[in-house]
């Protein structure tokens, strides 16, 4: 996607979520950076800085766990290339470790696409599979948010037993919340 549409996007992102009451409350949030075509990330981290919440970002372990670290402005974070994949923007500063993510109020997820259920589709590392799995196991209820374009909204994504919903999915167009288990 051409440049202009990730940043229109992006903009848009950033101003459907600040709207969402789970936001509105959150201390920290454990975002992402958006690399590639996904939708811009950038925008909203900046606000929610300026709110005074905590952003933890993650940092790409060589098992494709993640880790933590605290987002302080674009001038921490540090473009990293995984091997053959994607450069990644992660955190500079101090690792907080991967059960960092546990203190979240609110988790914002990448993903391709998610379906009328609530499932969410990811790129296949199981980074997210392993933090959702994390949060479970750790008692941790934050709000689970994938932030994508109105086209990744779809009917149907396909699932396996270990996956599990998300609370709600941020586009451009609007906010689509789902059932929590």
């Amino acid at each position: 996607m051409p440049g202009d549409v990730v940043r229109a996007a992006g903009d848009a992102l950033a101003e459907r979520a600040l709207g969402l009451p789970e936001l509105a409350g959150a201390r920290t949030v454990a975002a992402y950076v958006s690399v590639g075509g996904e939708p811009g990330t950038l925008a909203l981290l900046d606000a929610l800085r300026a709110r005074g919440v905590r952003v933890l970002l993650p940092a790409l372990l060589p098992d494709n766990d993640l880790d933590w670290g605290e987002y302080a402005g674009p001038d921490s974070l540090a473009r990293v290339r995984h091997g053959g994949k994607m450069a990644l923007f992660e955190p500079s500063g101090e690792r907080l470790g991967p059960a960092a993510v546990t203190a979240a109020d609110v988790v914002l997820l990448p993903g391709l696409a998610v379906d009328a259920r609530g499932m969410r589709l990811g790129r296949g590392g199981g980074s997210y599979d392993r933090v959702l799995d994390r949060l479970e196991r750790a008692g941790a209820r934050p709000a689970l948010v994938v932030l994508l374009y109105d086209t990744e909204v779809v009917a149907r994504v396909p699932a396996e037993a270990h996956d599990r919903p998300v609370h709600a999915v941020v586009t451009p167009s609007g906010v689509r919340r789902f059932p929590r288990g």
